[in-house]
């Protein structure tokens, strides 16, 4: 077994498109790629920890199989936004000749949404330019912020968070790996934690097998820092009751005591209210409440006066209603 320390999502990053799971239809699509040896401009968009990255090196891999590394280049658009990183090191590397036997080489630009419009416009023109010997693998979580030019020169991949089900089968296959035992209740904690982000899960998982190689789901929980989902219904029930005080109560148990951020603990209860059969007009007025204080975090608001403000807009938007 390796050493201790080394980190899990590189450890079992998904070397083969094959490998990858959750997203079989984009896989058969990316495979006629191989299978031609040839592709068009891709756009991969989708939210974090769902195989963007993988789907890129694993297309890399398989195309230009021993010589890839040389033919392959990974930039983060994060790192610098600017026109320059386009002017310089994309077309630099979109310039020069593919080696070995590859016909062309592929530029894989993660996070290409923070690339400032000036950037985008550069690259469209760079992609243009230099189509022949570079084709370009962008990655986004949101196309809304990619330029329309850009969009219609690529091929568009949407991955879909992943489901239960496939984090569940890669969970169960890294403890069978790592000699873990991973009960029934834990594997409900870690697909709750993730939320269709494969990276949260096996963050989770590792974190978890630091303190036992049996691993149940307050283990869980707890090294996340996370609410269970009976606490947050909890939370809800006593807020919806009228019950302020118990409300005010547990939500400074979750947030001193248990750590838990305050932003985590209102994507839980939005995630409660959603699933939730209770009357419409009053579930609207509720998530309204969760967005403002949301809002009000990301400003700098102080979170306790927020949360606390949260419970009594929930408490009064059922006084209301009544």
């Amino acid at each position: 077994m390796e050493e201790n320390n080394t980190i899990w999502i590189e450890k079992y990053r998904p070397v083969r498109l094959g490998d990858i799971v959750g997203q079989d239809e984009i896989v058969e699509r990316l495979m006629s790629y191989v299978r031609m040896k040839t592709l068009p401009h891709l756009l991969f968009t989708g939210t974090a920890g769902v195989g963007k990255t993988t789907a890129a090196v694993a297309l890399a891999r398989e195309i230009f199989g021993d010589s890839w590394q040389m033919n392959f280049r990974e930039l983060n658009a994060s790192d610098e936004r600017g026109i320059d990183v386009v002017r310089n090191q994309i077309k630099q590397f979109a310039r020069t000749t593919p080696l070995g036997e590859a016909t062309f080489k592929i530029l894989f630009l993660d996070e290409a949404d923070a690339l400032t419009p000036d950037a985008q416009a550069a690259l469209r023109r760079t992609m243009e330019s230099y189509a022949q010997t570079c084709r370009f693998i962008l990655s986004c979580n949101y196309s809304s912020k990619i330029i329309d030019p850009i969009q219609s020169r690529c091929a568009i991949y949407r991955f879909r968070p992943l489901l239960p089900e496939a984090i569940a089968e890669e969970i169960r296959r890294i403890a069978r790996r790592e000699d873990l035992t991973v009960g029934p209740d834990a594997l409900d904690a870690i697909t709750y934690i993730a939320q269709g982000d494969m990276r949260k899960a096996i963050n989770a998982l590792q974190g978890a097998a630091i303190l036992s190689r049996r691993i149940d789901g307050s283990m869980v929980y707890a090294i996340t820092s996370t609410a269970r989902p009976e606490e947050i219904e909890e939370l809800l029930n006593l807020a919806l009751s009228g019950d302020f005080d118990g409300a005010e109560a547990l939500l400074s148990r979750l947030m001193h005591e248990r750590g838990i951020a305050p932003n985590e603990l209102i994507n839980q209860c939005y995630r409660a209210l959603l699933r939730r059969d209770m009357d419409r007009k009053l579930k609207v007025r509720l998530i309204d409440h969760l967005g403002e204080a949301d809002f009000r975090l990301s400003e700098g608001a102080d979170s306790d006066i927020q949360m606390e403000a949260l419970l009594a807009r929930f408490v009064l938007s059922v006084e209301r209603g009544a």
